[in-house]
């Protein structure tokens, strides 16, 4: 029989890993994590969760020192743990949203209207594109969460300022427009407002933080 290519440690460590994130609510909150520290109180509203329920489960992630703590008096703040926790958790989301794919390139009328509301640029298109500088990147995240980190050369206009501002976006390029990951529903209504006044707008499918991954 060929020996496993992990050590059996480092095999239970892995699965004890994988058991602390397998939870809709923890993935939640390292999502929320991402974007930057945040009190635990803060968390809970975010993530749409009661204060104790956020608790037990940001232990849980501490015990496999996947996030950690700081007290500024009363208040715990929590951030992402060491290590590449980010990295994991983009690969974790590539792979369920390849197997999403997949499980609905199955579907009858795939390919139809079901699938149209998905529709967007890639990350490997998105480089081509730019490499061609045919192409306005356009972050509709708030200003802060820009300020923190950005797809180089992207302009930042924040979903709520995009009607009023549409005239600092040139007509003669295609725009796309990506916030912060392959869910979040700021450049679906982004792309929405920018065909809704003639421009020509794709979202960037995978968001920021898978970008970033790249």
């Amino acid at each position: 029989m060929p020996s496993a290519t992990t050590p059996p440690d480092l095999q239970d460590h892995l699965a004890n890993l994988a058991r602390a994130i397998a939870h809709p609510h923890r993935l939640s909150l390292l999502d929320a994590l991402i974007e930057d520290e945040s009190a635990v109180e803060a968390l809970a509203t975010r993530v749409g969760l009661s204060l104790a329920n956020a608790s037990q489960h940001l232990q849980q992630l501490k015990r496999a020192q996947l996030v950690q703590t700081r007290r500024e008096g009363k208040q715990v703040f929590y951030r992402l743990g060491d290590g590449p926790v980010f990295e994991m958790l983009c690969a974790l989301r590539d792979m369920g949203s390849y197997q999403r794919q997949q499980r609905a390139s199955l579907l009858p009328g795939h390919g139809e209207s079901q699938v149209r509301p998905l529709e967007g640029i890639s990350r490997r298109d998105l480089h081509t594109r730019l490499s061609e500088g045919d192409v306005i990147m356009l972050d509709v995240r708030p200003e802060a969460e820009y300020a923190e980190g950005h797809i180089p050369g992207a302009i930042n206009i924040p979903l709520e300022e995009l009607r009023a501002r549409l005239s600092e976006l040139p007509r003669d390029q295609d725009i796309v427009a990506y916030c912060r990951g392959p869910y979040c529903r700021l450049s679906v209504e982004a792309v929405a407002a920018l065909k809704g006044a003639g421009r020509t707008a794709k979202r960037l499918t995978t968001g920021y933080y898978a970008y970033e991954c790249s």
